[in-house]
């Protein structure tokens, strides 16, 4: 049943001076509520029968204009709520129109995001929030800005001014997906109607590369690990093996949660942990080899590997040693990779990789391969997994003649 909206001469109040206000009477569901418009007019100058000011009503036209508004701005609500499909009362409609939401501007709600992210820890999204933020402020020179400013051709004109700075398209895509992060936000607390939402016109999608594949061969892998066996002189050398060795054994286990683990996290010859990007709990069970290289780390210290230490206290420190540890790692890697002639530029992440596209190609299920990995979804686990190679395709192209 459709709420029932007028303007009402209320006579049941009268004050000191004779006149009687004017208010905005809503019924629905038989319960009804009152919102006065902050005005009061005598009887003298008002029309009973058409319901509105005389013609010789003081300021008249001010105060029809100001009818027109209320009727306006209560039936836009009523509108905004249908649509939203969210129930109301008389009494909550009228806490909308007298307590209207202030609304906050774009620099105010991501710097507002950017705080929640570091109160829940989540410090490398607060940092993609402010890159972002920072970015748009060198766009536009301030963010004084509410959403609904932000429409289609302004986020053409702002990837433009991106693809001016020569940034890859990966990239941009990141910006342009944490506006729309924030933007999503924005509608869902009221700042920006969702009929503005830009997004519906403007495709992240078309901003997305694909990467180079990062998997190497079974075989590659093997050269790597057996590394261990020939003299090493430097102690990141050492550790960088391991921990690519580790985190192929062991799920594809990535540098962050490596770092974190602990003691706790090894039950009944498993390896539980909670990844720390998507929050999902992992199961795996202990490698005989991942476990040689978790003693030989063994130390009083409360992580497993040397990267971490009790004097790492605050999310941020901790962030800061990883960040510091996984260059130094990375770079040894780099040169192991040049010295055995791969073909890719080896990281820790192409251990995780590796892990994947070997189970694959033996045959493994995408959605096991997706639970070891710990991805939100098997969508994203496809974009680990190298497609057939030549070989296969070429053998299968025999079949077409």
């Amino acid at each position: 049943m459709n709420p029932s909206v007028s303007i009402i001469y209320y006579t049941s109040k009268t004050l000191k001076n004779g006149n009687h206000p004017l208010m905005l009477r809503i019924i629905q569901k038989r319960q009804t509520k009152y919102v006065s418009l902050g005005v009061n007019i005598h009887p003298d100058f008002w029309d009973f029968k058409k319901n509105e000011p005389k013609r010789n009503c003081p300021n008249r036209e001010a105060i029809q204009r100001l009818i027109i508004e209320k009727m306006k701005e209560c039936t836009d609500r009523i509108i905004d709520l249908k649509i939203e499909k969210r129930e109301f009362t008389a009494k909550s409609l009228v806490k909308k129109i007298t307590n209207p939401t202030n609304l906050k501007t774009v620099g105010e709600l991501f710097l507002e995001h950017v705080d929640t992210y570091k109160k829940e820890e989540r410090i490398g999204y607060a940092l993609s929030i402010l890159q972002t933020y920072n970015s748009l402020m060198e766009y536009n020179k301030h963010l004084d800005i509410y959403f609904s400013e932000l429409d289609e051709s302004w986020l053409r004109k702002y990837e433009s001014y991106l693809k001016s700075k020569h940034l890859a398209n990966n990239t941009i895509g990141i910006r342009m997906r944490n506006i729309r992060t924030i933007y999503n936000l924005a509608i869902k607390e009221g700042h920006v109607k969702a009929e503005h939402y830009p997004f519906k016109d403007y495709k992240t999608s078309k901003l997305n590369e694909t990467t180079p594949k990062r998997a190497i061969t079974k075989d590659n892998v093997v050269k790597i690990i057996k590394q261990e066996a020939v003299e090493i002189n430097s102690m990141y050398k050492e550790l960088a093996i391991d921990l690519f060795t580790f985190s192929y054994l062991m799920g594809g286990i990535n540098f962050t949660d490596m770092a974190r683990l602990t003691n706790e996290n090894i039950m009944d010859e498993q390896l539980v942990y909670r990844r720390k990007k998507t929050k999902k709990l992992i199961h795996l069970p202990l490698h005989p080899k991942a476990m040689e290289i978790i003693n030989k780390y063994k130390s009083s210290s409360l992580y497993l590997f040397p990267i971490l230490s009790s004097f790492h206290k605050t999310e941020q420190q901790k962030m800061n040693r990883i960040h510091k540890v996984i260059g130094k790692v990375n770079a040894c890697l780099k040169t192991l990779g040049n010295e055995l002639e791969l073909n890719k530029k080896l990281t820790t992440y192409v251990a995780r990789h590796s892990y994947a596209t070997t189970l694959k190609r033996a045959g493994v299920n995408t959605s096991v391969i997706s639970e070891a990995l710990g991805h939100s979804s098997e969508r994203v686990t496809q974009i680990y997994l190298d497609s057939f190679e030549n070989t296969q395709m070429k053998a299968a192209m025999k079949n077409l003649l």
